[in-house]
């Protein structure tokens, strides 16, 4: 069995510049999130799961999933949080152990800002976590996307805390903000991996 590398880190870690790393190094990178929008693309069994459980308001004219429109709603609903999650959940996680044991590489990366919260790390042998401070966070996540930052406060509220996840991870990059630094630590990382994938 292939050795599975668990990678995480809150909005605006650097857990993307971190998971480009490793895939410039020849690494297979499973991303979660990608594997969320595959899974309600137009035609998947979880998109008319969502259709039937909260109504046909949460598709645009084109049939594809309404986004913005459901996410302000489970924000503001935690059952119609639970619900979502309950649909979306096993089909993110069958597909996520699917293209974990089809990588092609010495070592595979499950990339996922919910790694623990989803219990995704039981999928994996070990887990990183790519950590900032949370003025870090903030800053990075509100120059990167058009979120207001009440939005990005809500998001990380939504997480585990920072210190939890320290405490759960394996290894811990503190990612300052300089991409050097941060491939500086993971170099001797991935080796270290490699070694435990042989």
């Amino acid at each position: 069995m292939k050795f599975i590398l668990g990678l995480t880190g809150g909005i605006g870690s650097g857990k993307s510049a971190a998971s480009q790393w490793f895939e410039q190094h020849g690494i297979v990178v499973v991303d979660a999130d990608v594997v969320a929008r595959e899974i309600v693309e137009v035609g998947q069994p979880a998109l008319l799961q969502i259709q039937q459980a909260f109504g046909d308001w949460v598709l645009q004219k084109d049939g594809t999933l309404n986004r913005r429109a459901l996410r302000e709603h489970i924000f503001q609903s935690n059952d119609a949080r639970r619900i979502l999650e309950s649909i979306t959940h096993p089909a993110i996680r069958q597909s996520i152990i699917k293209q974990l044991q089809d990588a092609q590489s010495p070592y595979v990366i499950l990339v996922s800002p919910l790694l623990f919260e989803t219990n995704q790390h039981e999928l994996t042998d070990h887990t990183l976590l790519i950590d900032a401070s949370i003025e870090l966070q903030i800053q990075r996540a509100a120059q990167r996307d058009d979120q207001n930052i009440e939005q990005i406060h809500r998001i990380i509220a939504a997480q585990m805390p920072r210190e939890q996840k320290q405490q759960l991870a394996d290894d811990i990059v503190l990612n300052d903000g300089h991409l050097e630094h941060l491939y500086a630590h993971l170099q001797p990382l991935h080796e270290q991996y490699l070694q435990r994938a042989l």
